[in-house]
């Protein structure tokens, strides 16, 4: 399992030919109490840099990116339900999506842990 990153905080688990989609604990702690997501259809193909969900949080409202291109498999209903997890584990139970990698040519373009690092300090 691979996790990469993007420059809109965007955060990529990949499995096989499966990309996990999420926003940083950076840009959580930027957004704020989060209480409202909208989430992708299920079936739905994303284009790379497409606004794929809203993260909305007490301060303002964000689009979540897809950060390549893809068909949404499964969305994390419990976002809808418990927003708040957001703030809490964005890394882990707070996923967005989950996509059928189309072209895995576009993950060259990411960062991997240690250039998110140095692009948030």
């Amino acid at each position: 399992m691979t996790t990469l990153y993007t420059s809109d905080h965007e955060w990529l688990r990949i499995e096989g030919d499966v990309a996990t989609i999420g926003i940083t604990d950076y840009a959580q702690s930027q957004l704020g109490d989060v209480v409202f997501v909208e989430l992708p259809k299920v079936g739905r193909n994303l284009k790379k840099a497409e606004a794929a969900a809203v993260v909305e949080s007490v301060k303002a409202a964000s689009d979540v990116y897809a950060p390549i291109t893809g068909e949404v498999i499964e969305v994390n209903e419990a976002l809808a339900a418990e927003p708040a997890l957001v703030n809490s584990d964005a890394g882990g139970k707070a996923w967005f999506f989950k996509l059928k990698i189309a072209d895995k040519s576009e993950l060259g373009g990411l960062m991997d842990e240690a250039a998110y690092a140095a692009h948030t300090a």
